[in-house]
């Protein structure tokens, strides 16, 4: 199998943590994808039409992609126990909201890179910020119990990647604040050897 990766992506991380976690990284060839959507000229648009990574080349059928899926398909090829049948819907929920904080969290470096200044807009930018705001408030709220069991699932894996995210590219945001339970998880969960060796360099 062949994977368009980017090291700096959030999604990407996903799919590279979910690979580390099932011991499926050996049969995974990395191709080198970076870009934007003004600028798609190195993604992968012979594979994926969006021309967004991940997108992953399978040995047996066309190309597949979105990180939701290839994290499922990995899964599922592994024999793996990341998406639990029971519990499964707090599990896809979970990592739906985690994603939502990473697909904001991009869009907010979008407007910084792909925008010249004098055109960027602050309210849309704030406004962002404002979902990923009350992604968190949600995680602290509603999720701790979920996040902190023993077992690992889908949930957890794209949590940590989001909160690594914002700290990667949003660090100037506070996002722990008045947020000590998610805080402290988050700092046990990036201690994961699957985390440490996918830390973003860039």
């Amino acid at each position: 199998m062949q994977l368009f990766h980017s090291p700096t992506s959030p999604f990407v991380r996903k799919v590279m943590v979910v690979l580390h976690e099932t011991g499926q990284l050996p049969a995974v060839e990395l191709l080198p994808a970076s870009g934007h959507p003004l600028a798609s000229q190195n993604m992968p648009t012979a594979h994926n039409p969006l021309g967004k990574v991940p997108t992953l080349l399978r040995d047996d059928g066309p190309a597949i992609y979105d990180s939701r899926v290839i994290c499922r398909f990995l899964d599922a090829r592994a024999d793996g126990t990341l998406y639990p049948e029971a519990g499964i819907w707090e599990s896809l929920t979970l990592e739906a909201t985690a994603d939502g904080i990473m697909d904001a969290a991009v869009l907010m470096m979008y407007e910084i890179r792909c925008r010249p200044e004098e055109m960027r807009v602050e309210d849309w930018g704030e406004a962002q910020w404002q979902k990923i705001v009350r992604a968190l408030d949600a995680l602290e709220t509603h999720w701790m119990d979920h996040l902190a069991t023993a077992r690992l699932d889908i949930g957890q894996i794209a949590t940590g990647c989001a909160l690594a995210y914002l700290d990667f590219r949003l660090g100037n945001r506070d996002w722990r604040g008045d947020r000590p339970a998610l805080a402290g998880w988050c700092a046990e969960f990036t201690q994961r050897p699957s985390m440490q060796a996918t830390i973003p360099v860039g």
